[in-house]
This record gives structure tokens, C-alpha cells and sequence, in this order.
């Protein structure tokens, strides 16, 4: 909560307020000379200078105000407070201006000044408690808003804290995942062909590099994503050789566009894993990109065993890539699963963004 009124931190604002409370010394001084009639020089000379002194003793109710806790800041309390406060600055309001009359009474073109304020006293005593409850009431308005912004300010924080968390998180989800996955792939070859399981250690090494390496940063251009799904199909290659096969059908202006990193792997372990591998013929994993006006579809398609029953660990990759393009994008993104009888197939909308 800041220490300074706000009227006092720009010039504008101070300069704005001492205006109104002029104008309002010049209906006050107006007010006067039509309940005690007499020299309206006199009823001006009076009223200006004593509302220019109550609207600044106005602006001191901010300080007690923003010290009310939120829970206090209502109910009987408050309307307590309001009322004692209110009196006790009319009351030394009004002293104050009887002093100040019998200041004015002192030159000879001030004469009666005293005699006149007696009679508006109990108007000037009114007045008094009514702009002091107002500028009371008007400075907690002020306080419980700016309360309000900087409790909606932190929880907005604390929901961008929280949506990273779960973003690191995912991600480290995904590294092992995939490194299971792989060494898997290691260990199958070992025993039948050890050329190829040193190869697959090879492409593994590079992989592993680049995927860290895009991994620290929260967007990437769809063609290093490319790259690694590339990548990660020859690394299977290797495994499956002739039952593989990869079909990129990207679109050469989608390239430049940013997609969050490895988002597409997960989808291309289960068209390999959970598809290709439980198929005697083996089979396509197909991979598109195009863009419609604003947004970047994407789609990884395979072909499946319509006699095999669903595996329950293609939820988790497919779940990953939901949890991450909701935590980063809300509903302008959205993931479309089509499950056919002989064909699988994942489309990701995501918001068309040149990469940084």
C-alpha cells in the first residue's frame, strides 16, 4: 500500500482539487451572505480560506483509512468511526473559523465578521460533519479497490507461478518417458544386431542433445520440431527397418511458426509404439502442418490393428500434450483425437505466431 496520498503524488491531481474547493469556498461564501446578510467581500473573505484549510484536512482521512483491515473495513465499526471522526473535525472546523472571524474583525472592512459567523454556525457545523464522512467514505472506496487490484494482481501471479510449476513438471514427465522408450529399443536389438543397437545409441546421443537443448525454452520454430521427429523416426528406423516408414507432408510456411518444444514427440512414440510396432507390415506414420488464417494445425496419423484392444500407456504422451497446450495456451488451443478402425490419428490447433 503506497505511503503517499494519491492527490499529493502528481502535481495535476493537486492542482485539480485545490480548483474544486476554491469553487466550493465561493458557494460557502454565497451560502453565508444569504443566511447572514452583509458585505459579501466580508462573507468571501471568510469562506474561501476556511474551505481551502477543510478540503486539505479532508485528504487526511486516507491514513487512518488504509490501516483498517480488510475484515474491519464494514459493518457498525466503520459507521462508528465515521460519525466521531466526522464531529470532531466539524467541531474543530468550526473553532477554527471563529478564530478566523475574529482575525477578519481586526481590519475595519471586516467589521460584524463574528457576529455574522454566529449565526451560520450551526450550517458551517453541518456542512462540516457531512464532507468529512463524505471524503472518509470516498477515501475507503479508494482503499478497498486498490485492495481489490492487488489481491487480483497476486492471484493472477500465483496462477502464472502454478501454470509453470505444472509445465516443468510435464516436462519432466516427458524425458523419461521417452528414454524408457528408447532404451527399450536398445535392448532389443542388442542380442540380434549389435551394428544396429551402436547406430541407435548414435542417433540417440544427437537427439537427446538437441531435445535438451529445446527443452529450456517455452517456444520453438515448428522446423526444429520437425527435425527431431526426423530424427526420432530414424531412430526407429533402425529397430524396425522396412516396416517404418515416415511421411512429412508440411507446409513450408508453417516452419517459421512457434509450437512448444517436443510437443510432437509423445504423439509420434504412440503412432510408433502403440501403431506401427503391433502391426506385421508395418505402416506410415504420417505427419502434417498447414495453417487456416490464424491458427497452425498439426496432425500426427497412423495406421493401427483394428483386432487389437487400446493400450492403456497411450494415455500418458496424449495426456501430456493436452495438460501442456492447455496450461500455455486456455481455449485458444484444443487437441482432436479420431479414432477409426484402422487408423489413429491426433490434430492440434494452436495459435498461428511467428517464433521469436
Amino acid at each position: 500500500m503506497r505511503s503517499v496520498h494519491p492527490l499529493l503524488e502528481k502535481p495535476g491531481r493537486l492542482f485539480g482539487y485545490l480548483a474544486v474547493a476554491l469553487l466550493f469556498g465561493a458557494l460557502l461564501g454565497l451560502l453565508l451572505d444569504a443566511v447572514a446578510p452583509g458585505q459579501r467581500k466580508a462573507a468571501f473573505a471568510f469562506a474561501v480560506p476556511m474551505a481551502v484549510v477543510y478540503a486539505f484536512h479532508c485528504l487526511s482521512a486516507w491514513y487512518p483509512v488504509r490501516q483498517l483491515p480488510a475484515d474491519r473495513a464494514r459493518g457498525a465499526r466503520l459507521i462508528l468511526l465515521v460519525t466521531v471522526a466526522s464531529l470532531v473535525s466539524a467541531t474543530l472546523w468550526t473553532a477554527v473559523g471563529y478564530g478566523w472571524a475574529l482575525l477578519l474583525e481586526r481590519s475595519p472592512a471586516f467589521r460584524g465578521v463574528p457576529e455574522r459567523f454566529r449565526e451560520f454556525l450551526p450550517i458551517l457545523f453541518l456542512i462540516g460533519v457531512f464532507l468529512f464522512a463524505l471524503a472518509t467514505l470516498l477515501h475507503l472506496l479508494f482503499v478497498m479497490t486498490e485492495r481489490a487490484r492487488e489481491s487480483e494482481r497476486r492471484a493472477l501471479e500465483l496462477q502464472v507461478h502454478a501454470r509453470d510449476a505444472e509445465l516443468k513438471s510435464l516436462k519432466a514427465q516427458l524425458d523419461p518417458h521417452f528414454l524408457f522408450n528408447s532404451l527399450n529399443s536398445v535392448s532389443a536389438l542388442i542380442g540380434s544386431d549389435a551394428t544396429a543397437a551402436r547406430r541407435m545409441c548414435y542417433l540417440m546421443a544427437g537427439f537427446f542433445r538437441k531435445s535438451l537443448g529445446l527443452g529450456q525454452k517455452e517456444r520453438v520454430p515448428l522446423s526444429e520440431e520437425i527435425y527431431l521427429a526426423e530424427t526420432y523416426l530414424a531412430i526407429e528406423e533402425v529397430r524396425f527397418g522396412e516396416r517404418l516408414k515416415a511421411d512429412l507432408r508440411v507446409s513450408e510456411e508453417t516452419l517459421s511458426l512457434a509450437v512448444p518444444p517436443l510437443i510432437l514427440q509423445p504423439l509420434i512414440e504412440n503412432a510408433v509404439h502403440h501403431g506401427i510396432a503391433h502391426l506385421l507390415e508395418g505402416g506410415t506414420v504420417v505427419i502434417r502442418s498447414s495453417r487456416r488464417d490464424d491458427l497452425l494445425e498439426l496432425a500426427i496419423e497412423n495406421p493401427v490393428d483394428p483386432d487389437r484392444p487400446a493400450s492403456r500407456g497411450a494415455g500418458v504422451g496424449l495426456a501430456n500434450v493436452r495438460n501442456r497446450i492447455e496450461a500455455l495456451y486456455g481455449h485458444r488451443a484444443r487437441v482432436d483425437v479420431e479414432s477409426g478402425p484402422e487408423t489413429y490419428r491426433v490434430r492440434i490447433l494452436l495459435p498461428a505466431a511467428a517464433a521469436a
